[in-house]
Order: structure tokens, then C-alpha cells, then sequence
């Protein structure tokens, strides 16, 4: 369907305001045309982009795209996300340092990685090399800082031990420290393997230690550099002989050259034992979560899709992933919908194009997922998908911005999103927290990291099993 035009709807908030000795001439004109536009607004109710099929609006391609970030606000010392009925939270810690990655070690142990992006190198930018680019990429720059994303890495993994079960962490450690912008995390053996920005490493570990003082050593390299998305996961298959890690693309839709993609848009398999690795799957422009299915043992991922053709395109997703298949990146989205932008074209590659398998709605940007199991959570969650909405930047209404759960059956979604953790948006649509990481604990809780809020949660029954 195509949209029809409305007039700009979103109003000047104080986030948006700079000083006018910062700004340069042609600075001072994006920001005022940000400020009097913020770009397209959606037209499309959220339920049409979401699901198995859902409604794509024609895109709408404004000089100056759509950004609406959500100024962020933090928490104060009592308040908390709103869980769902039948289910309580509690901060496992707080006054964390932008906490993006949870992982569950076999003993109970919860390593939180504090990570943010790496610097960017001097004179480059996230999209392009023309001047309406360069001031997008300032503009951008100075508004995400606000929720958290100036914030320079901790570049480490912190590891929290709720011994008494209360849902609180009674110990705190340090557990490994000059890393390089960490997320992804997984055990295999005696050998914890962590996902750097620009390198798979692992160290050796000892059930219950609190602390990793060994050098690690490199696995294998991975594609960094500009870091347009820098965020890097990794899991093991079920005997551990392969590791899955993800690599965002280095660009909206290409713009920096295919020679900056090489290696990019995809999830990558490794042998565990040499390190070497062969391209698993292809067109992903941002894959962050993965996991399992318990039912069919089929890996899959949720994918950060393109920006800048207005607020009903492109909605993010969740697939499965199949070995070898391609998913469109850059020149299609859901399966064959040609992206015009993209220069040249590549029909031979679109023709190659898997469709995802669910729609999570436009620019949610989904980070985090973990598959649910049995007895842990209430009944309605025992078989299904929790996915952290990291909350859009570019989208007028705001989407995302909190934690869902896409009920399976037989190994797909059999329904809508349902929603489990809110409340991260206030009534004037500041941010106290963003989702990002989400992982079960030992007793089948469910883990949040929080990384505006600085927290991560614990989001369990109402009654205890």
C-alpha cells in the first residue's frame, strides 16, 4: 500500500536542543529541519508489521530521516519495570556501567557484560561521505549519546551471584577487564569463549571462580573497523564443536562500499578446536540474539533491519537461519522487495533471498532472545522466544522499548507478541531503561539487561514453584 503524505506530528523536545556556537551553517539547518519535521510519521497500525506476514508500506525516502530517540532518564533507586501479570521483578544489580549481555554459567553465575561501542576512527561516519551524511552522522551522534550511546566502554565482564535465591545479587566481581567493547559469551568445556568487536576469544575457566586472570587468546579475528554495528554474539551447537557468531553490517544499506561488508551482514560458523570458520548464512544486515529450538534444533537469530524509508519500514525480525541461505542484504528486504537505494542492483542476489519467518515491527530493534523451557515461567511462556526491544531511534511513533515473548508451537510462532516486561518509556516518553540482553538464570527466570537503566532484572513467578 502506498502511505499517504500527513504533515510532520512530533514536536521539539529539550533533547534536541544545541548550541548555536556548536552548530555549524549547514549543522544549524539539519538540526532546525529535525526539529520542525523529525521526519515521516507511521501510518500503519502496529499489528500490520507484525507476524508472519505482514503489510509493507511503500517506502518514503525524506531528505532528512526520521529520528525520535527517546531522551534517557534512568531509574530512581525504587522504581522498576512493569512485569506482566503472574510475574515479579527485582533488580539483580544495579549501577551497572551500560550493561548490554547476560550469560548463565552452569553453577548459577551471571556474567553481565559493560560494553559499548569502540571509538570510531578518526574522520570516518556511519552513513556515507556527503555532507547531509556527515551532519546526519553528527546530529545522530549527539541525540543517541543522551541514551547512553557516547558513553565510552567499560570493556569488561562483570559476574553476580544471587546465592540465597532472593533475586538480588549478594556478590559482585570483576570478573575479566580490558576487553574489547565484549557482548556474546558462551561456555563450552573449560573454555569461556567472548565476543570482542573485533575478535572470538577464549579463556580458560573453573566452576565458581569469581575472577579470569589469564590473557586471552585469540580464536579467531572478526570484521571491525567503522563498527556501524559493532555488537557481536556467539553460541555453541549442542556438542560444542561449533561456534555461531554474528556480524552486523558496517552501513545502512551499503553506502560505504562493498569492500567495508566483506565478512559483514551475517552469522558466521567456527570450529571450536582451529578457530577456523566458513560463512553460515548471509543478508543479515544486524543479527544480534540467537538460540536453539528445543523442538526442531533450528538456529535462530532476530535481525535489525534498514533505516531511513520512513517509520512503517523495515520491520525487524525473527528467523530461523538455514546453512547457506541468503536473507537480502542490501539490495532486497523480505525476500524480493527491492531496496531502490542500493547501487548497483543485484536481481541474481535478490532472486536468492529467503523472506524471515516473523515480523517484530518496524525498528523495535530487537537485541536479545532466549527460548523459553518448562517450569520455570508461568504456563503461557513455556514454549516460545523472549526478545529484548532495544526501543527505536527513527520511528515517529516510538516502537520497542520493552521485552516480548512470540509464543511457539512446533518449532514456529503461533502468535502474537505478547508483551512481558514495560514500562521503560514514562508517560512523556523519556527512557528509564532500553532492553538489550536477555538469558534464563538456573531456575528458569528470566534475565534483562538494561543498558540505559544500568540494571540488570530478574523477572520471575509471582509464586515460587
Amino acid at each position: 500500500m502506498k502511505a499517504p503524505q500527513q504533515a510532520p506530528t512530533c514536536k521539539a523536545d529539550s533533547a534536541w536542543r544545541m548550541p548555536a556556537v556548536a552548530l555549524t551553517a549547514i549543522a544549524a539547518v539539519a538540526t532546525a529541519l529535525l526539529v520542525a519535521g523529525c521526519g515521516e510519521a507511521a501510518k500503519l497500525s502496529p499489528e500490520l508489521t507484525v507476524g508472519p506476514r505482514p503489510q509493507l508500506a511503500e517506502p518514503n525516502k525524506t531528505l532528512i530521516p526520521t529520528i525520535n530517540v527517546a531522551p534517557a532518564v534512568g531509574w530512581t533507586d525504587a522504581a522498576t519495570p512493569i512485569p506482566a501479570d503472574g510475574l515479579r521483578v527485582t533488580a539483580l544489580a544495579r549501577g551497572l556501567d551500560h550493561p548490554r549481555w547476560v550469560y548463565t554459567l552452569p553453577n548459577g553465575d551471571v556474567l553481565v557484560a559493560e560494553s559499548n561501542k569502540p571509538p570510531r576512527p578518526a574522520g570516518s561516519t556511519d552513513g556515507g561521505s556527503g555532507p547531509i551524511a556527515k551532519v546526519r552522522d553528527w546530529v545522530t551522534g549527539k541525540i543517541m549519546g543522551r541514551a547512553g550511546a557516547g558513553v565510552p566502554s567499560a570493556n569488561r565482564i562483570t559476574l553476580l551471584r544471587d546465592a540465597n535465591g532472593d533475586g538480588v545479587a549478594e556478590v559482585r566481581e570483576v570478573f575479566m577487564s580490558n576487553l574489547m567493547s565484549p557482548y556474546g559469551m558462551v561456555l563450552v568445556g573449560n573454555e569461556l569463549f567472548i565476543a570482542n568487536a573485533d575478535a572470538l576469544v577464549k579463556v580458560p575457566y573453573t566452576e565458581g571462580q569469581t575472577a579470569i586472570t589469564a590473557t586471552p587468546t585469540v580464536v579467531t579475528p572478526l570484521p571491525a573497523g567503522i563498527n556501524h554495528h559493532w555488537t557481536k554474539n556467539v553460541i555453541a551447537n549442542a556438542d560444542g564443536s561449533k561456534l555461531y557468531v554474528t556480524v552486523g553490517s558496517n552501513s545502512n544499506i551499503g553506502e560505504n562500499g562493498l569492500a567495508a561488508e566483506e565478512g559483514r551482514a551475517a552469522i558466521w560458523e567456527v570450529d571450536t578446536k582451529t578457530g577456523e570458520k566458513r560463512l553460515f548464512a548471509s543478508g543479515l544486515r544486524n543479527p544480534n540474539g540467537m538460540g536453539w529450538d528445543p523442538d526442531t534444533n533450528a538456529l535462530w537469530t532476530v535481525v535489525n533491519e534498514r533505516d531511513e524509508i520512513g517509520s512503517d519500514l523495515v520491520p525487524d525480525y525473527l528467523t530461523s537461519v538455514k546453512d547457506g541461505a541468503f536473507y537480502g542484504w542490501p539490495w532486497s528486504y523480505y525476500g524480493g522487495v527491492v531496496d531502490a537505494r542500493v547501487t548497483p542492483q543485484n536481481p541474481t542476489m535478490v532472486a536468492k533471498a529467503i523472506a524471515p519467518d516473523y515480523a517484530l515491527g518496524s525498528h523495535v530493534a530487537p537485541l536479545g532472545m532466549a527460548f523459553s523451557r518448562p517450569g520455570g515461567m508461568p504456563e503461557q511462556f513455556a514454549s516460545g522466544v523472549f526478545i529484548g526491544e532495544h526501543g527505536s531511534w527513527n520511528r515517529t511513533p516510538k516502537s520497542g522499548y520493552k521485552v516480548v515473548f512470540v509464543p511457539f508451537i512446533g518449532g514456529k510462532p503461533s502468535g502474537p507478541p505478547v508483551d512481558v516486561l514495560t514500562g521503560f518509556l514514562t508517560a512523556d516518553e523519556k527512557a528509564q531503561g532500553r532492553p538489550v540482553g536477555v538469558a534464563l538464570d538456573k531456575s528458569g527466570a528470566l534475565l534483562v539487561a538494561d543498558d540505559v537503566g544500568n540494571a540488570v532484572w530478574r523477572v520471575a513467578r509471582t509464586r515460587p514453584n
